[in-house]
């Protein structure tokens, strides 16, 4: 038998899913995550999990690793001391940034600090005119000179070589990279050029500065990965999820880390995807909440939205602006500071707020008992009467409720006046409308309709408040999968091998020919499969989306293009007005199919076949008595305060059975908390299908928690 396994690394806990490829049997597993290094948590739950199923390492075919390693390092500026080099006269890019205000009426308006130090940058005399030909040459001996000065005065671990015009001609970018590797082979590169030849010098140059500031971190972490599973007699694969929803192997992850920045969150995206299609439900809202964030992102046509810019790092957590934008292929998600672990306190205007301080995996909770004293989204969810004390994690991990009564108390109660219920209410409301209210608008920023569409809820905390959650938005129903606590490490299990690659070309249509239009695309084409080919990937397994960024000429911003798969690029040139005109109609309304095209961006992915399609079993049923495990006080604001409520075990409920709440659905890695009115039953499939009841009250709750 052979069997693969996916592992998801979060701020709080780490998740495992061993799948039995053979009979589609899967054996899950979670534990606390270990910040001073993963590497720990991830060997040791390989090792407990594989103990459990009593499985042989020999047997696991492949391993595929997703990370927020990255985009923690960047939050945390726990990276490298980064060296740049920049063309003459643009030492101070990353200083100007765009020159935008994200907050008009802030006169103290901050923004993040640079990953490089202004003393840590040189200014290298060499240009590259417009059209790729060279003005000025480079000279290698000032580069080496300035080097040595950086290594001399600088700890110095990686280099970022950020040219203006690298993007139309990488020469001498590539130059200074070969200087560097030959004369400091311990000493990381990384070229703006390699990561995403992009125009816009600003964004490419701020990803290219995340890529080299995560290098040694990354490869340290690797490394130790592999030592570690190389230990144990791996002889499987390795690959790692990037933030597109594919996986690379690790050599590509270490020469380009910045690709990783939501490695884990997008594998969960993914699989929201793949429930929607294999339910006929194509219009998904994804919600993935855990112990740290809450995740956010739409499924149309069955398809994950991918965009080529993220923005990390905010200083102030809502404002688009206000962080570090970085140009990488990624699902399109959006993401807050709600999770298990967020930190509840009063504020200045005498209010409860909740997160984004988050408690994280160390010390944790206050009822996890490992030192935590903030109170915390999980400890007001055991007051409430959601989670069994003895049952979290399956009974593995005890819950201190005295801890958490405390915590809550003396923090939030006592300061307002409120009972401990109460207290304990508002902050788990609090966050249900803070999550609702972050979809709301980026679901109104892309024109979805969200009240047409499916929730898919998932993650360790997500069941707990999906329902409600859904209630505020009017969605009428919500999907909870089997191991819903640790989805996004299944869904790392069904993501191909990929690469995409994207590069700015400014030409006009009319300029153009068909040839000239085929050889771009061929050029992308073959470096992008090349990281395919180093896999393992045969060439004709490869299949290939080609996009294009379009604008009628004088325009200052584009518009993606997809264009049709399954055609030879050379007939669809003709086509690219139309293909254009539509795409621009379906946004504005209308289009001028007389104005001159322009070119931008010229985009590639590549995919590998997709892995083989998963089928695991939901546990057996027996009848919906024998999976009703008793009843404990849980509170429902509906009910005016805590009542009786029935427990139900998701492992034996019967397909077809019918919960009505207001109940509680308990499983091993999360707990489902069903509201006064609403209805949950078991499909075919293993999945939990809630129908949700609005009702006016609702409005009036999350006004009063308030």
């Amino acid at each position: 038998m052979t069997y693969r396994v996916g592992i998801d690394i979060g701020g709080t806990f780490t998740d495992f899913v061993l799948l039995n490829d053979d009979h589609g049997d899967i054996c899950v597993h979670k534990r606390l995550t270990t910040p001073e290094d993963p590497a720990i948590a991830v060997l040791a739950g390989l090792d407990q999990l594989l103990q459990e199923a009593q499985v042989s390492v020999s047997s696991i075919k492949s391993i595929i690793h997703g990370s927020t390693l990255v985009t923690n390092a960047v939050i945390e500026r726990k990276g490298a001391t980064v060296g740049m080099l920049v063309t003459n006269g643009f030492i101070d890019v990353l200083d100007i940034a765009l020159e935008q205000r994200y907050d008009l009426y802030q006169l103290d308006i901050q923004y993040p600090t640079p990953l490089v130090s202004r003393d840590q940058r040189r200014e290298i005399n060499e240009r590259i005119r417009y059209d790729g030909s060279i003005e000025i040459e480079l000279d290698v001996d000032e580069v080496r000179r300035m080097v040595d000065e950086l290594l001399s005065r600088h700890p110095i671990e990686a280099f970022a070589v950020c040219l203006l015009q690298s993007f139309i001609n990488p020469d001498h970018e590539n130059k200074i990279r070969d200087l560097i590797e030959t004369h400091y082979p311990s000493v990381f590169v990384s070229t703006s050029a390699s990561v995403l030849p992009y125009a816009r010098e600003y964004e490419r140059w701020t990803s290219t500065v995340i890529n080299a500031f995560t290098q040694p971190l990354v490869d340290r972490y690797l490394s130790n990965i592999e030592q570690g599973l190389k230990h144990r007699g791996l002889q499987g694969s390795l690959y790692i999820m990037t933030s597109s929803g594919g996986t690379v192997t690790p050599a590509t992850a270490r020469r380009f880390p910045v690709r990783m920045l939501e490695s884990g969150p997008a594998a969960g995206v993914l699989m929201s995807a793949h429930h929607g299609r294999k339910l006929s439900m194509l219009d998904v809202l994804s919600f993935d909440m855990g112990g740290t964030t809450a995740k956010g992102a739409i499924v149309r046509s069955g398809e994950p939205r991918r965009v080529y810019e993220i923005e990390i790092a905010r200083i102030h957590e809502s404002r688009k602006g206000s962080g570090l934008p970085v140009r990488v292929p990624v699902i399109d998600m959006i993401e807050i500071g709600a999770g298990g672990g967020s930190i509840a306190e009063v504020d200045d205007r005498n209010l409860i707020r909740v997160g984004p301080r988050s408690a994280g995996a160390s010390p944790g909770p206050a009822c996890y008992g490992l030192g935590g004293s903030h109170p915390t989204l999980t400890d007001a969810n055991l007051v409430l009467g959601y989670y069994d004390p003895a049952f979290f994690l399956g009974g593995e991990m005890q819950l201190d409720v005295p801890a958490a009564e405390a915590a809550i108390r003396d923090n939030i109660a006592a300061p307002l006046g409120l009972d401990l219920a109460r207290a304990a209410w508002g902050i788990h409301e609090i966050i249900n409308e803070d999550v609702a209210r972050a979809f709301r608008v980026h679901a109104s920023e892309i024109g979805f309709d969200y009240r047409q569409s499916t929730m898919i809820a998932f993650g360790g905390s997500g069941p707990g408040h999906a329902l409600r959650i859904a209630r505020k938005m009017r969605i009428p129903r919500v999907i909870l999968p089997t191991a819903s606590g640790v989805m996004s490490a299944l869904g790392m299990l069904v993501s191909p091998l990929s690469f995409q690659i994207a590069q700015s070309q400014n030409v006009l249509l009319d300029d153009i020919d068909q040839p000239a239009f085929c050889k771009t695309f061929s050029l992308l084409e073959g470096e992008a499969s090349q990281f395919l080919v180093e896999a393992g990937v045969r060439f004709s397994d490869i299949r290939v989306i080609r996009r294009l960024d379009l604008r009628y000429f004088g325009q200052g911003h584009e518009i993606e293009v997809t264009l049709p798969t399954g055609e030879d690029i050379a007939s669809v040139f003709p086509s690219l007005p139309m293909l254009f005109a539509s795409q621009y109609a379906e946004i504005f309304s209308l289009s001028y199919l007389n104005e001159p095209l322009e070119i931008v961006n010229w985009k590639v992915e590549v995919w590998g076949p997709p892995a083989d399609s998963y089928k695991y079993r939901p546990a057996p049923g027996n009848n919906s008595s024998s999976a009703h495990k008793g009843t404990r006080q849980a509170y429902f604001p509906e009910a005016s305060g805590y009542i009786e409520c029935p427990v139900y075990d998701r492992y034996v409920l019967g397909v077809g059975t019918i919960v009505t709440g207001p109940a509680i659905i308990e499983e091993r890695e999360s707990t489902l908390v069903v509201g006064t009115g609403d209805l949950v039953t078991l499909d075919a499939h293993g999945n939990l299908m809630a129908q949700i009841e609005f009702y006016s009250a609702d409005s009036m709750e999350s006004n009063d928690s308030r």
